[in-house]
């Protein structure tokens, strides 16, 4: 009997802590995808128990022991991660794994604010301390080890069954399990544990996505119409290559429909940029008369009134603006271009038209990499520790002192472009700890908001002093008319709850689309208030960009698009929803919610069709290298 119970033991824990991570994580947790959680728990439970009986009793028991230890770990740091970052992190990003002690006070506080689940997800583990003694850890006969296997045998062939007959899907658990890198969905389909299985076996032997593109005839070009594209000889290419992969994206790209020139093609063609990724900004901290500067520039130049940011984390969400790719599924996509030719992103495409490049982060250089990849994306990096002469030893460090220190590399050029990563909105937002709330607090102290937001409101205010130096010290220069300011946010505010974040917000944040929408910072000083209401994201912000200087760039090789063209607009969820001029798609729901007019089903699986292709070309362009194809370098 007591081996019976240790192997009922292995089986509930694993389903047990599937579901509470299930019903903790995901808004729609009870569906279909239960079963095969279920059956898929048995298999690894027969697994791990035929394993932990191989022995003699004390290795086994050992062996018991490592294993709940193992899934408890597991599964409370991604349940803690998912709870920073909306997303589930893979054995690729463990690597950069030992930054995340500087956050432990954060790491602390998401437990405390979460101990119920924690607690839920500890019981098996406890339960193994306390019932260990009912267990039978004795090595099996051969008998009864033969019957374990027959039974793992058994319940494989199930799954693989329920595989097969669930597969009409474009994300069915079949071409998830098999083909597909989506770790959001799989998590959900498949359970925390598989994912995790089936990632560490695709690190080790190696993974490609597998998927059929559709390749549509592009649409007859009217020769009037000017198109941002350049000189590409897509036949020739097609012709010459025998790599498949590459010759997919070759036929894929030469049939997407590039972008118009347009009225807004050019009007700041040789002006200078000054271009921002706003530390978890938000329109939260846009205020009168708290922050002015940052009011100045949101509601004037162009006004963006449907901008999203959908990123979940800081380097992919610096990452999508700066490349127009969308980031790859399980991975950090930043670091992972690190040594690949990447010929659209902002620095190396202005250094073609002699700017002088520089970028500023007022934090360590080579946190997410950056010391890699800001030099590989055309920029003189100039970082904490790294040429940036301001006080490091403080945490947030301060966007007021980076600014001041860095007119020096830049102010005095003919043109220049330059970047700033700012730190000083980071979370944790409170007062100890956090040397920009403390800083600020006179700002915010008598407002009538929760501390939490009054601290965020307080770090907010550093960013908004950084922009007032920057545009008085252009000003003062008399450059200001000839300088551009972009700024857009790396993610929401995830140091905040929704409930804070609705203290004080103009419109209801809600999970999964409003939580995500932001702020675009498009100003000049000289330019009359342009009001954009198409629906964009920052996966946009690159070829709008390329297309206001009037640089040469290639509108079908990026993902996103420039806002001014006649194309509908489009934002891409990290969880496949998407919204468009005409409605929203919930791609955990698989409902779609028509804003005006009636919209075919046709339509619906047009778009999310495309959203498909756009993560899966975005994965290839990044592990192919593709760019070097086609420029053949």
């Amino acid at each position: 009997m007591k081996r019976f119970m240790y192997l009922l033991y292995f089986v509930l824990s694993l389903f047990f802590m599937e579901i509470v991570f299930k019903f903790s994580v995901f808004d729609k947790a009870l569906n279909i995808n239960i079963i095969y959680i279920f059956l898929i728990s048995i298999f690894n439970g027969l697994i791990f128990y035929f394993l932990s009986n191989l022995f003699n009793k004390k290795f086994n028991k050992f062996f018991g022991y490592l294993f709940i230890i193992f899934l408890t770990i597991l599964f409370i740091s991604q349940f803690i991660y998912y709870k920073a970052y909306l997303s589930f992190f893979s054995i690729y990003m463990v690597g950069e794994g030992v930054q995340v002690f500087e956050f432990i006070g954060t790491i602390l506080k998401l437990i405390t604010n979460n101990i119920f689940v924690v607690v839920l997800l500890l019981l098996p583990l406890i339960l193994f301390i306390f019932l260990n003694k009912f267990f039978c850890f004795e090595k099996k006969k051969i008998n009864f080890k033969l019957l374990i296997f027959c039974l793992i045998l058994v319940f494989y062939l199930t799954n693989v069954l329920y595989l097969n007959i669930f597969n009409n899907d474009k994300y069915s658990n079949k071409k998830l399990y098999y083909n597909l890198n989506y770790p959001y969905m799989s998590v959900n389909k498949l359970g925390l544990f598989t994912y995790m299985r089936i990632d560490i076996k695709r690190l080790i032997f190696g993974f490609e996505e597998k998927a059929e593109l559709i390749i549509e005839e592009k649409e007859e070009i009217e020769e009037v119409i000017e198109y941002n594209i350049m000189d590409i000889e897509f036949d020739r290419l097609i012709e010459n290559e025998k790599n498949d992969n590459i010759l997919d994206l070759h036929n894929y790209f030469k049939n997407v429909n590039p972008t118009n020139k347009n009225e807004y093609t050019g009007i700041f063609e040789n002006y200078n940029l000054i271009y921002l990724m706003g530390e978890s900004f938000h329109p939260l901290a846009v205020d009168e008369e708290l922050t002015p500067t940052l009011y100045k520039l949101v509601n004037n130049g162009f006004v963006f009134n449907n901008y999203y940011v959908p990123t979940g984390n800081t380097t992919d969400g610096e990452f999508v603006p700066l490349s127009s790719i969308l980031p790859k599924a399980g991975g950090w996509s930043m670091r992972g271009s690190k040594d690949n030719y990447m010929p659209f992103v902002l620095g190396n495409v202005f250094k073609n038209y002699d700017y002088h490049t520089t970028a500023f982060h007022n934090h360590t250089s080579s946190y997410y990499s950056r010391n890699l990849t800001i030099p590989n994306y055309g920029f003189e990096y100039y970082a904490c520790y790294r040429g940036l002469n301001i006080n490091c030893k403080i945490w947030p460090e301060s966007d007021v002192e980076m600014v001041e220190d860095s007119f020096r590399r830049y102010i005095d050029e003919d043109k220049f472009l330059t970047y700033y990563i700012t730190v000083s909105g980071h979370l944790n937002y409170t007062t100890v700890g956090n040397m920009m709330a403390y800083k600020n607090w006179n700002y915010v102290k008598d407002l009538e908001y929760s501390n939490p937001v009054k601290s965020y409101l307080s770090c907010n205010k550093e960013l908004d002093l950084a922009l007032e130096l920057l545009l008085n010290t252009l000003e003062e220069k008399g450059i200001l008319d000839n300088t551009v300011i972009a700024m857009t946010a790396d993610h929401y505010p995830y140091g905040l709850t929704i409930e804070q974040l609705n203290e004080k917000s103009e419109f209801e944040i809600s999970k999964p689309f409003e939580l995500h929408r932001n702020n675009l910072v498009l100003y000049n000083s000289k330019m009359e208030k342009v009001e954009i209401d198409k629906y964009v994201s920052n996966l946009d912000v690159l070829p709008t960009l390329l297309n206001l200087f009037n640089v040469e760039y290639d509108s079908r090789l990026l993902m996103g698009k420039d806002v001014f063209s006649d194309n509908e607009g489009l934002v891409i969820m990290s969880n496949r929803s998407f919204i468009t001029d005409k409605g929203k798609y919930d791609s955990v729901t698989n409902i779609f919610e028509s804003f005006n007019e009636d919209v075919d089903d046709e339509y619906i699986e047009n778009i999310k069709q495309e959203v498909f292709d756009k993560y899966y070309v975005s994965t290839k362009i990044l592990d192919l290298d593709y760019y070097k194809y086609v420029f053949e370098k």
